[in-house]
């Protein structure tokens, strides 16, 4: 099947399936079963490809939980010529534990004539498998930008709006740049900003720093850079905050009024610009190499099913709010409802003694338990959309501060909204145990809510459509500043590819 996102999966499995028979359950039908994703098509490039499974049984009744015994998908992908050779990591399917499966795997080069994947239950191809994906399939570190964005745009199957983007544009119907030139360098001043300048031309990509906080423009680089090797970026010139807080506070009937700078987090009372914050798309570009927390592998890692998992909330993380220390106190005093615990002390190290320090616990270990206790730190905890994607009901403290996706998100919907204060925690703790049904379908609907809007490929939309609107605005052409350096592509043997929108392919000998 051709939909590439997480909605046909909603309506598979939100339709009422008919109970099935044990010989029916136990029966696995390849044939029936559905394969579809961005994984399957060859013009989507991105540093992990993956698609979905949906094991359907020979009745015709999809899976809503995991097969019984052991999971007899398997995924074979080689390329489509015996002339090419490229390493390709693909490791077992990711079972969801709700009749679903999701494949991933990671090129180390690219591919002129195409690839074959093969799908396989035991010894049998699933659905239309094997899929050919014809023409070149490049990899990540191949610089080969499609030219058209719409196309591009069209190929990621991108939304049409982003309701977040819209509500951040409306402070700035146009950009003056020059505006920023004078103001921006004076109001950040060397010794405490945290702001990056960035120019875009010609796909190029160069930046200075303003501040000496500026270290992690490494992650805006490689997301940019990464960005501009899929499709040409327009020009534009803006500003980047890589600090934790958001920083334009002035409202817009304010004298000057406000100016439009990127950042990772918004505020209700900030006027930034939001992007998608560099832990998720560092780990988007790290999935299947350098960490194991992503918004992929998570799905994979849930731990039991949701009758089995421990009857508490829990907490960990480091002492980066005061409200983290009020958890533990609670927990203390009510342990058959919260397991809470401090991993580090930097903020109230004279608390320590008091609370005392437990050891880190695995993220996955995290979905052992039926609630999950979300509380800022010292600006939206990272950790939340990680945890929207386990299968654990979130209980989320009132916050000020926001990321990208927040606002598609609701309340008693999608996670248990909890006061600011967190007077409510226990009795909302109480209340999800003593209404376990609807406590479930909340955990539910958050978890699928948040696979369809944190699919990397949607990252990559996001990151997009946010450039293009700031460039549609600006007043005057953004330039390569005194000061700049461009920021180069990786040009070293793991991005060597044949890019056919640059030059002719070369027939092979």
């Amino acid at each position: 099947m051709a939909s590439r996102g997480c909605g046909l999966l909603r309506l598979l499995l939100g339709a009422a399936l008919p109970l099935l028979s044990s010989a029916e359950a136990a029966a696995v039908s390849p044939e029936r079963s559905l394969a579809w994703g961005p994984g399957l098509e060859a013009g989507l490039a991105l540093p992990v490809r993956y698609f979905h499974l949906q094991a359907v049984s020979a009745a015709g009744h999809n899976f809503t939980r995991s097969p019984p015994g052991r999971t007899q998908f398997k995924v074979v992908i080689k390329a489509l010529s015996p002339k090419e050779i490229t390493r390709i990591h693909t490791p077992l399917p990711l079972d969801r534990n709700d009749g679903t499966f999701l494949m991933r795997y990671r090129m180390y080069g690219s591919v002129k004539k195409g690839l074959k994947i093969e799908i396989l239950y035991g010894d049998k191809h699933v659905a239309q498998s094997p899929y050919i994906l014809k023409g070149p399939v490049y990899h990540e570190y191949c610089d080969c930008p499609e030219e058209d964005p719409e196309v591009w745009q069209n190929t990621l199957s991108c939304p049409s709006q982003e309701p977040q983007i819209t509500k951040d544009f409306l402070s700035f119907p146009t950009i003056d740049l020059q505006r920023m030139l004078k103001e921006i360098p004076s109001k950040f001043s060397q010794t405490r900003g945290a702001i990056v300048h960035y120019t875009i031309l010609n796909n190029r990509i160069y930046r200075r720093s303003l501040g000496k906080y500026t270290d992690f423009k490494m992650f805006s680089d490689e997301m940019l850079l990464s960005l501009a090797r899929k499709v040409h970026l327009p020009d534009v010139e803006f500003y980047l905050n890589v600090g934790d807080w958001p920083v334009e506070y002035r409202k817009v009937n304010d004298t000057p009024g406000p100016i439009p700078i990127i950042s990772w987090c918004g505020s209700v009372d900030s006027r930034d610009i939001v992007l998608p914050t560099y832990d998720v798309t560092h780990s988007t570009l790290e999935t299947l190499r350098g960490v194991t927390n992503d918004l992929l592998s998570i799905q994979g890692n849930t731990g039991p099913f949701w009758e089995n998992k421990t009857e508490q909330a829990l907490f960990r993380g480091r002492d980066s709010r005061e409200e983290r220390l009020y958890l533990v106190k609670l927990s203390r005093k009510n342990p058959e409802l919260l397991d809470a615990g401090i991993t580090g002390y930097f903020f109230f190290r004279e608390k320590e003694k008091e609370l005392g320090k437990v050891p880190l616990m695995g993220f996955f270990d995290f979905f052992k338990y039926k609630y999950q206790v979300n509380v800022d730190g010292t600006v939206a905890a990272y950790r939340f959309p990680y945890l929207m994607l386990g299968d654990s009901l979130v209980l989320k403290q009132d916050s000020q501060y926001y990321e990208h996706f927040y606002s598609v998100l609701k309340p008693w919907k999608h996670y248990v909204p909890v006061k600011r204060s967190l007077e409510d925690l226990l009795e909302k703790i109480k209340w999800a145990k003593e209404n376990d049904e609807e406590a479930q379908k909340i955990a539910r609907e958050g978890q699928l809510m948040a696979r369809e809007l944190l699919q990397p490929h949607r990252l990559y939309c996001y990151y997009y459509k946010v450039l293009q609107k700031y460039a549609e605005r600006q007043a005057s052409k953004p330039e390569i500043r005194d000061g700049m350096d461009l920021v180069p592509q990786p040009d070293d043997r793991d991005s060597v590819c044949s890019c056919h929108r640059k030059k002719p392919l070369r027939e092979d000998l």
